[in-house]
């Protein structure tokens, strides 16, 4: 029986690439006359491009841009401690985010939510969502000192949740860093898709969050089912 869900943060319950859209298009708005007359929308391309969907540090992302559009030390230093600053209050969430939380903790399901990122910048985060005090447990794995897939921080989540594996379902949009590091320590795993043409690769997959509810309902029920078979 499941009776707890835990999350990924980044392109699961935060629509990341919409945020870091509006984020960046914003950035260069401000920044402007700092930026050598680059046009915004090759700034914003080269961002998202170089960011690889928030896989790549952010230092890096900003040096490279300023060896290509030759920006100066101070710009540089400026736009990363702006990120850093300001991201957050482009947080976009997915659709039916919070109504989704809520329906989940009405039906008595415990949450918790494990990301890997820097531990203020991901609070901060979660907060603009609005979502921080729904989840019993929440581990960032700068604060932690371990990251997605290293097994401990799941199993670190489970500990203070109080949950064995077979309790647990992993909601993330990764495959390996999410649905088989959950997998690996005894979870059951849902992928959130991000394209529908994407291979399933025998998990259980939701393409949009708002299906969740429905997937777990039925998850219980057909182990409800095979409980009373046997």
């Amino acid at each position: 029986m499941i009776k707890a869900v835990i999350f990924d943060l980044d392109r699961t319950l935060l629509d990341r690439d919409a945020s870091v859209e509006q984020f960046i298009t914003h950035q260069y708005l401000r920044y402007k006359k700092s930026l050598k007359f680059v046009p915004r929308k090759t700034f914003v391309s080269r961002f998202i491009a170089l960011d690889e969907q928030g896989y790549k540090g952010k230092d890096y992302v900003y040096q490279q841009l300023a060896q290509e559009f030759e920006f100066d030390k101070e710009t540089v230093e400026e736009l990363y401690q702006d990120y850093h600053a300001s991201f957050n209050q482009h947080c976009i969430a997915f659709q039916g985010l919070q109504e989704v939380l809520l329906e989940l903790i009405a039906n008595h399901f415990r949450l918790g939510l494990i990301t890997n990122g820097k531990g203020r910048f991901q609070m901060d985060n979660i907060k603009a969502l609005g979502i921080q005090s729904f989840f019993e447990t929440i581990l960032i794995s700068e604060l932690e000192g371990v990251k997605k897939p290293d097994p401990m921080i799941f199993e670190r989540a489970m500990e203070r949740m109080k949950m064995p594996p077979e309790a647990c379902v992993y909601v993330g949009d990764h495959l390996e860093n999410d649905v088989q590091a959950a997998e690996k320590v005894g979870m059951t795993a849902v992928w959130k898709k991000d394209r529908k043409e994407e291979e399933s690769w025998g998990f259980h997959s939701i393409p949009h969050l708002t299906e969740l509810p429905a997937l777990l309902q039925k998850m219980n029920t057909k182990e409800e089912r095979s409980c009373f078979l046997k």
